[in-house]
Order: C-alpha cells, then sequence, then structure tokens
C-alpha cells in the first residue's frame, strides 16, 4: 500500500500539481457543458411540444368563436404557426448551444451568417417569404386539391419553406414554396363532372336520350352531393360503332368523382330495363370464298 501511495506521489510530482488540477477542472467543465446542452434540448423539445399545444387550442378557440375561421384556414393557420415556433426554437436551441462552447461565438456567428447569407440563404429566404405570400394571399389551404408545378394532390400541409402535398397514388410531394410560380386550386367552387354514354347506332337517340334524363332526375333527388344537374347535353360525338351521349353536372368539391361513378352505374341499370343497347366494338369477318359477313 505505502508503495502505490509513493508512487502515486512520485507521479503527481512528475506531471505537477498545477497540471493535474487544471485537467480537472477542464473535464468538470466538459461534463458542465454536455449537462447544460442536454438541457438545451430538453427544453427545445417541451418549448416545441406545450408551444403546439397552446397553438391548437388557440386555433379551437377561434373556430368557435364569433369570427369564425374555416376549417380549412384554421388548419392552415395552426401549420404556419407550428412551423414558426419549431424554425424560432431551432434557432435559439442552436445558437444557445454554440455558446455553451464557445463563449465568444457572438463577432463569429455573425461572420459566419454573412457568408452563409453570401452563398446559400438566399433561397430559403426566398421560400419564407413566398410561404408567408401564399398564406396572406389565400392560394390554397389544407385540404385543398391542387396542381404545383405539374404535381396534383391533396394539401397536407404549409410551413414557411416547404408544401406538402399528397397524390392518389400515395406519394408525399414536397415542394419549395420559392419554386411556386403557378398553382391551379380545384377545390374553390363547385366542379364539373361529366359522364359519356356510348349507344347502338341500331337504338333510337332521342328515346334513348329521354330514358337518360329520367335517370337525371332520378340521380339528383337521391345524391346530397350533388350541386346542379345532371341534364342531358346532347349527342356529344359519332363513334365507329355507336353514338355518344354527353350527362354534364356540378357538384361539391372533391365529389365530383363519386358523382361519376355513381352516374354510371345508374345509367348502366336504366338502359339495360329500357333495352337499350350500349355500343360495344364488333368486330366482322368476310369470307371471300363465298363473299358472306360473319
Amino acid at each position: 500500500m505505502d508503495f502505490f501511495l509513493r508512487l502515486s506521489l512520485k507521479t503527481l510530482a512528475k506531471v505537477g500539481f498545477k497540471d493535474f488540477f487544471t485537467s480537472s477542472e477542464q473535464i468538470n467543465k466538459f461534463i458542465s457543458n454536455i449537462l447544460q446542452v442536454f438541457i438545451v434540448v430538453v427544453s427545445m423539445y417541451l418549448a416545441i411540444k406545450i408551444g403546439n399545444k397552446l397553438i391548437e387550442k388557440a386555433v379551437d378557440k377561434q373556430r368557435k368563436s364569433r369570427f369564425v375561421l374555416e376549417p380549412k384556414k384554421a388548419n392552415t393557420v395552426a401549420a404556419i404557426l407550428k412551423s414558426v415556433l419549431k424554425y424560432a426554437v431551432y434557432f435559439l436551441g442552436v445558437t444557445t448551444i454554440l455558446c455553451i462552447f464557445f463563449k465568444n461565438i457572438t463577432l463569429t456567428f455573425a461572420g459566419i451568417g454573412g457568408v452563409a447569407l453570401g452563398l446559400g440563404a438566399q433561397n430559403l429566404i426566398k421560400d419564407v417569404i413566398n410561404g408567408f405570400f401564399i398564406l396572406f394571399e389565400d392560394q390554397y389551404s389544407v385540404g385543398d386539391y391542387i396542381t404545383i408545378e405539374g404535381k396534383s394532390g391533396v394539401v397536407e400541409s404549409i410551413e414557411l419553406r416547404i408544401t406538402r402535398i399528397r397524390d392518389f397514388s400515395g406519394d408525399l410531394h414536397i415542394i419549395p414554396n420559392g419554386s411556386i410560380t403557378n398553382v391551379t386550386n380545384r377545390s374553390r367552387g363547385d366542379m364539373r363532372f361529366v359522364v359519356e354514354v356510348d349507344i347502338a347506332y341500331e337504338e333510337d337517340a332521342y328515346r334513348a336520350m329521354d330514358v337518360l334524363r329520367e335517370a337525371c332526375n332520378e340521380f339528383k333527388k337521391v345524391n346530397d352531393d350533388v350541386v346542379s344537374g345532371p341534364d342531358v347535353s346532347g349527342v356529344s360525338a359519332l363513334k365507329d360503332n355507336g353514338l355518344t351521349i354527353k350527362l354534364v353536372g356540378r357538384a361539391k368539391t372533391m365529389k365530383q368523382w363519386s358523382c361519376e361513378n355513381q352516374l354510371r352505374a345508374l345509367v348502366k341499370k336504366v338502359l339495360d330495363q329500357a333495352g337499350i343497347e350500349i355500343a360495344y366494338p364488333v368486330a366482322r369477318v368476310i369470307n371471300y370464298n363465298t363473299g358472306k359477313e360473319s
């Protein structure tokens, strides 16, 4: 035991008591910095969680007040506020962590920020500014069916920098707001739906249109998604195997496809009941030996 004690004292004497205590202070400082970073990260997480809850409560309260927000508009405002909160917390958190490890970071950070703005932040600023214009001009809202830069889908979220839309295949498209120049919003107002019915040439076109008018009148009575029509527009085309009768109506937003599908099923039913033949491709074979057609 005495041997190990003497060896330790000799080692400390060689290293130096001053260096030993300096190393201990550095270790303690490092541990303290790690604890502070942990506290900052936890605080960031809690700030975002609590902030999102407060935003949701505020938006819900606004919905119930006399200044009622439309559900889509309320969801859009909530998404934007959450995005602002997230970026603000991230910025403050990263700055605080850098200040923990580098005490004199103010001038350095300012210099780095200037270089970043000069090199790549222009696109970020463009995305954020365009995001604000999208919100305040009410170009589209969460839940709208839109087309942006050739991508069509339902808006899932609008953030300061990006817009997320999901198409009917399930693919999620993430589009920077700064690149959005043309937007087609298909959710504002009523939507047009069209059903085309091909009738064989052997059938009476006027009788077929009368049967289809009765079907349209029946359809609008039982379908709450129909806004106006559907009506028989008339014979719209003469094809190789028959003539085409067009039915046109207007439906509630995002209900046009459902109306088309249901109307087609009803058309098939009433034509079968009336004994009217739907046109279909016919193959005719001529025997050149006999000259007969089969």
